[in-house]
């Protein structure tokens, strides 16, 4: 059993927002010693740490809750947890996909300068006209 402090240290998650989880219902309230302070076990930390996983991953706290809830019942399907993955990647692909196009943009606003005044200037020019851009979304 560890400190909030030990427990941060050892999840990589800070303690403001353990705080935070236990308060919205992501980790159980852990016990807590004679001076009130809270006390971490193995199976807390082991959750800290699936949480921040899925945080860096992207899943959004809702899709965690619910990746968690099917963590707690190893018995049931996994075609929950299958569906909320292919959602991530989704909204990653399409994240992707917007990327690229603002990188065209900005190879096309970066090529076309000429180095001249700013009233030649390409990237002032596609600024301030979207019409001129490659792609309608970026």
């Amino acid at each position: 059993m560890v400190s909030i402090k030990e427990a941060a240290r050892q999840s990589g998650v800070k303690v403001p927002t353990i705080r935070y989880y236990e308060e919205i219902g992501l980790l159980a309230a852990p016990r807590r010693n004679e001076g009130n302070r809270r006390i971490f076990e193995e199976a807390d930390l082991r959750r800290l740490i699936f949480i921040r996983h899925a945080r860096e991953l992207g899943f959004d706290i809702e899709a965690i809750r619910t990746l968690l809830s099917l963590q707690d019942t190893p018995d049931k399907s996994c075609a929950e947890a299958d569906q909320i993955a292919r959602a991530r990647l989704a909204e990653v692909n399409q994240r992707i996909r917007s990327l690229v196009a603002l990188r065209a943009e900005l190879e096309l606003m970066v090529e076309g300068c000429s180095h001249g005044h700013v009233s030649e200037c390409r990237v002032i020019e596609i600024l301030a006209d979207h019409g001129k851009c490659l792609f309608d979304h970026h």
